[in-house]
This record gives C-alpha cells, sequence and structure tokens, in this order.
C-alpha cells in the first residue's frame, strides 16, 4: 500500500542537512572548474575528433563492459570499459570517440552532461584508471581532468545537471554547484548500493532530486525552488529503481519484488497509477519516460522490455482525447479492461494494468532503455554490448518490431 508523508514542519525544518552552515565530512573539492570552463558554454554539441578512433586491435580482446548510460535527453550513450570510456549516438547509431588509457584505465561511471565536453568519471573494476572514491571532471576538449572531488568511501553513482553535480555514496548524497564546486546541500539515505537517485532537467525549472529515504520502501523527493522535502512510502519493500520525467513532476517506482510499478505525483506524492510487469519476483534494470509522458518502459532481468500506456502527465489527470479514443480501440485485448467490471471482486492481480507492448531479449543479461527520438521507438542497451532500436504500435500493441541491431563493443569500422 502507497502512503505519504510529509517532513515535520513544513514552513521552517525542510533541508534542514542542507550543507550550507557545515563543513562536509566525508568529501572535499580539490580544485576548482576554472570560470572558462563553464558547463553551459557549448553545452549542446560534442566535437568529435579530428581522427576517427582507433579499432581494437585483432590480437586485443575486446574490453569487458562495466557501465553504460544514456545522456540526459536519450540522444547518446556512455560505455565505461576495463580500459577507458566510449560515447556513441543512438540514432543514427555510430561512436563518437572513444578514450582509451594506456595504463589501468578501469572506468566504472560515465556520466553525459547532454552532449557537451564534459564529463564525469569514476574509477573501477580490477584495474581502475581512477581510485573508486574519485569523481572525475573529464574535459575532453582538453582530453584531461579539470576537477575532482574526493570522498571516505566508494562513490556509486553520479548525476549531471548544467548547475549541478549530485554524487552518490553507500548512504549518503552530496550535491555541488557545478562551476565552483562547492557544497551545496548533503542527504543520508538507507543503504543504497545501486547508487539509485535521479534528477530533474527541464529546462529552466528548479532542481527535483529523488533519492532513497531512510526506510526500506520509501523515497525522498527534495524540491530546491521551495525548499520543500516530501517523503513517500512506495512499497512494502525494499526500492529496486525509479525514474523522473524531465520536468521532475512525475516518479516511477519499482521495489526489490518488481511485479508492480507506481506513478506518483512528485509535488504532494499521491499515487497516479499503477501497472503490472508480471505477476513473479524479477529485478527491475531500468524505467524509463517518454519525454510526452505519455509511454513508460521497464526492463528486467526476465529479459522482456514492457512499455506501458500512462493515463496521467504531470500537467493533467486525463490524458488527451485522442490518447482516451487509441485506449478504447485497444480495450478488446487489454487484459485490464475485460475484467473491470468485477474490480473489487477478483483479487487486484486480475484487474491490474499490463503492458502494451513487449520486446524479447535473451534473459539474464542486464538492459537498460530509454525512448528514442523518432516517434514510438525504444532503444535498448545491454551489458553485453548490445545495442537493439525497436519500435512499437501505439495503438494495437503487441510484439515490437527490431529496426536494427548493433555491438558497441566492436570496432568502428564495422558499424
Amino acid at each position: 500500500m502507497a502512503t505519504v508523508s510529509s517532513s515535520p514542519s513544513d514552513s521552517d525544518s525542510h533541508h534542514r542537512d542542507r550543507g550550507d552552515d557545515a563543513e562536509p565530512l566525508d568529501s572535499f573539492s580539490s580544485m576548482t572548474l576554472p570560470s572558462s570552463e563553464d558547463p553551459n558554454h557549448n553545452s549542446d554539441q560534442i566535437q568529435t575528433p579530428s581522427s576517427p578512433p582507433a579499432p581494437d586491435s585483432p590480437a586485443t580482446p575486446p574490453p569487458s563492459l562495466l557501465h553504460l548510460s544514456f545522456n540526459q535527453d536519450h540522444a547518446c550513450f556512455a560505455v565505461g570499459t576495463s580500459r577507458g570510456f566510449r560515447i556513441l549516438n543512438c540514432d543514427p547509431f555510430r561512436e563518437i570517440f572513444r578514450r582509451d588509457f594506456d595504463r589501468g584505465g578501469g572506468v566504472a561511471v560515465v556520466e553525459m552532461l547532454f552532449r557537451c565536453n564534459i564529463l564525469a568519471i569514476v574509477g573501477g573494476g580490477p584495474d581502475p584508471q581512477y581510485p573508486p572514491s574519485k569523481v572525475m571532471i573529464w574535459d575532453d576538449h582538453q582530453s584531461r581532468c579539470i576537477g575532482e572531488l574526493s570522498f571516505r568511501s566508494d562513490v556509486r553513482s553520479v548525476r549531471l545537471r548544467r548547475d549541478r553535480i549530485v554524487v552518490v555514496l553507500e548512504q549518503k548524497i552530496f550535491v555541488y554547484n557545478f562551476v565552483d564546486l562547492k557544497l551545496m546541500h548533503q542527504i543520508e539515505t538507507i543503504a543504497n548500493p545501486k547508487g539509485l537517485c535521479a534528477v530533474s532537467q527541464g529546462g529552466g525549472g528548479s532542481m527535483v532530486l529523488v533519492c532513497p529515504g531512510l526506510q526500506k520502501g520509501q523515497v525522498r523527493i527534495e524540491h530546491y525552488a521551495s525548499k520543500r522535502t516530501k517523503f513517500v512510502m512506495a512499497h512494502d519493500s525494499r526500492i529496486a529503481c525509479f525514474a523522473l520525467t524531465q520536468d521532475g513532476g512525475l516518479l516511477a517506482t519499482a521495489s526489490s519484488k518488481g511485479t508492480l510499478v507506481r506513478v506518483f505525483n512528485t509535488v504532494d506524492g499521491t499515487l497516479r497509477q499503477e501497472v503490472r510487469r508480471g505477476a513473479d519476483r524479477a529485478e527491475i534494470y531500468s524505467l524509463a519516460f517518454s519525454s510526452s509522458a505519455e509511454w513508460l518502459a521497464v526492463s528486467s532481468d526476465k529479459g522482456t522490455v514492457h512499455v506501458f500506456g500512462l493515463k496521467v502527465n504531470s500537467g493533467s489527470q486525463v490524458k488527451d482525447t485522442p490518447r482516451i479514443a487509441a485506449e478504447l480501440t485497444r480495450s478488446s485485448s487489454s487484459p485490464s479492461s475485460s475484467l473491470s467490471l468485477f474490480k473489487g471482486v477478483l483479487p487486484k492481480y486480475f484487474s491490474s494494468e499490463w503492458s502494451v507492448a513487449q520486446f524479447r531479449l535473451v534473459e539474464g543479461t542486464q538492459y537498460i532503455v530509454a525512448f528514442g527520438h523518432q516517434k514510438n521507438t525504444v532503444v535498448i542497451l545491454g551489458m553485453d554490448g548490445s545495442f537493439y532500436r525497436c519500435q512499437f504500435d501505439p495503438v494495437n500493441g503487441g510484439e515490437m518490431s527490431q529496426l536494427e541491431y548493433h555491438n558497441c563493443l566492436k570496432p568502428p569500422s564495422v558499424f
């Protein structure tokens, strides 16, 4: 059962753990970004190197894949390997650049900032390029690190905005101002080994940050414009995954059971919709909203990517008339609609909302998913190096059609 609670005293105790008045105990910035390195500068275009990336030698085995992540608008993705990192474009699929390091080279986190030259990198793997307890700010124009943040424990993940750097440790989150690396806020969380954290990216809006709370099944929502904190008991079991819309208005959550996905309004914490992935337990690997918040994609260890239709968005309770008509058109095949008359009589399972479209993959491989820039397309990345682009029918649903497949670890010459 999803319940909602706010932090005590809405008027004066929000952000009581904000780090403005206290020195941080777990972190320090060992250098600052020069003013000329403003992350807003040239932030919409990656500069492609003058020479093409060098392919791996035929005698050299391909590197191990340590990390995959999309950039903020899902147009590109970053790959961390045992030898360095690579940046690739989704549509059309192509490698933009790679950086392979001579010694060590393991990179466990690569966080892009849209399509600009600034990246956040954390070392990892058997032979890490940098200590796993440091976040390195990499400027690919200069092919070197221009700043770093050091911690007393390993970094689990990093999130970037044009104005903020968010660093996630096992039980603490730090929010820094991007230009001077000044600590703005620190948050304590329940044990968070996956580094779960999401930040809004909407243009012009103040940041919304979501992270695990201090209790099992709880999420914490920080609204920085209003300096308000909202706690939501999203699930009975621990939080396994969540995702925000670009504007931070909607939050999708999944628990360690992996059967249900819930969608909440981040302003008041109300449950807006609940959809069912399946009946048996599963580990949810990723959740993703479409740019219009009309669709939600889910990937899990069951090897199937599901796309669900959303009836809500961050601006209104119900979708527009054409969308409702589409819902009615496919109602005959919807498992939930045919049993709607029996709600309250049959167990909740039988009146669940199920996915509109599915794509079957190899079970056992970890996949992350995002919506493509072309209408009704989904991009799927696998930790085996696989890249899929698929298309779904928004009215009739069913199995998605595969548009293309690549392996991002193969040399560029075979792309």
